[in-house]
């Protein structure tokens, strides 16, 4: 190898150059220094069939960074010529050539998937195993390995990659795909109107809705002979009947079920997809103490183990059997003081004489209750919302809005206050920071014995936003009598307009987001497009007027339908709760007949008489 300045016009990049037949390569970084200092160092050249010419192996975007400040000199009256430095191969070494290009290329700027396949190809068709790519770039054999079944795609989609119309997480996923597979997702692409799955959608798409990684089979899938597909880039293996799996995986659930039963556990409990485990609702107990095991079994096909634990309820009624002394003494127990009749006299008078003590002080009476609303006894059992979806796009809108997002920093701030645990889900259920002493119920109260009512209000606040059921006219009843703005804490996503799917609804938002002039004019266009009109208004683009502050009628308070075929469950919950609101126009008044006559309803106490008494 020899260095030489070779004039510009004299330099072409190669073929044989990884980046060669691309787009322009973006050279913005390297543009100043070139300008400044010019190309520092060498690019390297071989000799090419054209008189006194040279090909470009390694160094494209150099020489490109070259021409363009050529060009700018040129325009500025300087006509000296500027060659550049070149380190000459010797001919004819074509996978040498390749090979010092990717080399050079993936050290500055990292080629993507696609382009690799075409060069590891090209090294092959000269000669080079496997083995060999992988000990020249340092890489593991693997993944070249993976690398080079790329050409199992089509190249029609290759050249969508290329085209970037698609990202790599879609090329990923269409690893995956068979050929059939491969061809049909093509003719979706080609229809304007239909939807392309892509990211991972597609891989639901590939799997018929349920993609379960083989990672979470308690059997030997491959003793099982159950087929897998294999992610060509990851490590994750999905498996490709979900019917056979879930006979197999149910099989092996029932199988550790007994195993567990045959370990000395009171029961072993499967609790399926449909259900969820929630350690709040339960206390550790070990074998000795009737500890149950709970295989808490997940959509996707995984299974979390719960070793001993017994419900709050249980807890109690063991506590109090540990304590009377007819647990691990192996003595008999002390013939107690009182009979258990005589016990139920004195806690029921006690229990008489404390609530109605507790009439007189509504301040301890609202801590009580919240304590029991977070903590739960054998009469309260409250449940946080689950706030569950299997729509992973929706899951994602959920957790990046704005409202959650404010909510989440409102129960954090009551979580410290409490001193519960920072890694506690909800404040409902939740359990104090390690080190502190956890009395459920009890602890619950006098902790909130502690706090201003103010800051009572804010854990009442928290609690029933947990506890509030999504969906119900309960949220439509408080919506209303708030006042709640969407517009200030939801805006139309993704997600959104990905649900929309109904031709005479989108006519109906085009219409209300744009104007009856509009929707009329595009009431034969394709859903894409009627998107498409809504999104630029919403953001003011493609010279479209912006609409501000838009919420669908599902989602304003009070919400509306579009059609009147009906199916909008915030319609009919809101008219569930405003049928209870006209309920109280008919309560009885000053100008009803004599309640003693016959057939007369009994007349209600006037609220605000009854708040003057108890007050007194």
């Amino acid at each position: 190898m020899k260095l030489e300045f070779i004039p510009l016009d004299k330099l072409v990049v190669s073929k044989a150059n990884m980046r060669y037949g691309r787009k322009a390569p973006d050279v913005s970084d390297i543009l100043p220094t070139v300008r400044s200092r010019g190309v520092i160092q060498p690019v390297l050249v071989r000799p090419n069939c054209a008189p006194e010419g040279y090909e470009i192996i390694a160094g494209s975007r150099r020489f490109h960074a070259a021409k363009i400040v050529a060009e700018e000199r040129r325009a500025a009256g300087d006509t000296t010529p500027e060659p550049m430095a070149c380190a000459i191969l010797d001919d004819g070494d074509d996978a040498a050539a390749i090979e010092a290009s990717m080399i050079e290329n993936m050290a500055r700027l990292d080629p993507d998937e696609v382009t690799q396949w075409e060069t590891f190809t090209r090294l092959v068709r000269e000669g080079r195993k496997v083995e060999d790519i992988a000990a020249t770039f340092g890489l593991p054999d693997l993944t070249v390995k993976r690398v080079l079944a790329l050409g199992n795609l089509l190249p029609a989609i290759r050249d969508l990659y290329r085209k970037e119309r698609i990202d790599a997480a879609t090329v990923r996923h269409l690893t995956m795909a068979s050929k059939s597979q491969q061809k049909a997702w093509l003719a979706l692409a080609d229809d304007e109107n239909a939807y392309l799955p892509t990211g991972h959608q597609l891989k639901s798409w590939l799997f018929g809705g349920q993609s379960i990684p083989a990672r979470h089979a308690l059997f030997d899938i491959e003793a099982s002979g159950l087929a897998t597909v294999a992610d060509l880039f990851g490590d994750d293996r999905y498996v490709a009947d979900a019917d056979a799996f879930w006979t197999a995986q149910n099989a092996a659930i029932e199988a550790r079920r007994a195993a567990y039963v045959e370990q000395g556990w009171a029961d072993a409990i499967i609790v399926p997809p449909s259900d969820h485990f929630s350690t709040w609702e339960y206390e550790k107990a070990g074998k000795r103490k009737g500890g149950r095991v709970y295989l808490d079994v997940r959509a996707t096909g995984e299974v979390i183990v719960h070793e001993g634990y017994v419900s709050r309820k249980e807890a109690a009624r063991l506590a109090k059997v540990e304590a009377n002394g007819r647990i691990g003494t192996g003595q008999k127990a002390a013939r107690p003081e009182v009979t258990s009749t005589m016990q139920t006299y004195i806690d029921l008078h006690r229990h008489a004489a404390v609530r109605t003590a507790l009439t007189g002080h509504p301040a301890i009476a609202l801590r009580l209750m919240v304590a029991h609303a977070m903590g739960g006894s054998h009469l309260w059992r409250v449940t946080p919302e689950p706030q569950s979806t299997r729509n992973e796009d929706v899951r994602d809108s959920l957790n990046n809005s704005k409202a959650e997002a404010d909510f989440d920093e409102r129960r954090r701030a009551v979580l410290a206050v409490l001193g519960f645990s920072a890694e506690e889900p909800t404040v409902t259920g939740g359990s104090f920071a390690d080190g502190g002493d956890d009395y459920g119920v009890v602890g619950i109260f006098h902790r909130l014995l502690d706090l201003p009512d103010a800051v009572v209000m804010e854990v009442i606040a928290i609690v029933m936003g947990e506890t509030l059921a999504s969906g119900s006219a309960a949220v439509e009843a408080v919506g209303m009598e708030i006042g709640v703005d969407m517009a200030r804490c939801w805006r139309a996503d993704d997600a959104f307009f990905e649900l929309i799917r109904d031709r005479e609804v989108l006519t109906r938002i085009v219409a209300e987001v744009a104007g009856e002039t509009v929707a009329s004019a595009n009431a034969g266009e394709k859903t894409k497009t009627l998107k498409r009109i809504v999104r630029d208004h919403l953001d003011g683009t493609n010279g479209r007027a912006r609409r501000e502050n838009w919420v669908p009628r599902w989602m304003a308070f009070p919400p509306a339908a579009y059609t009147a075929r009906g199916g909008v469950g915030t319609v009919a919950a809101h008219a569930k709760a405003q049928a209870a609101r006209e309920i109280e126009r008919f309560r009885p008044s000053d100008d009803d007949p004599d309640p003693t006559a016959p057939g007369a309803a009994i007349a209600l106490p006037d609220p605000d008489e009854e708040a003057d008494r108890l007050a007194a």
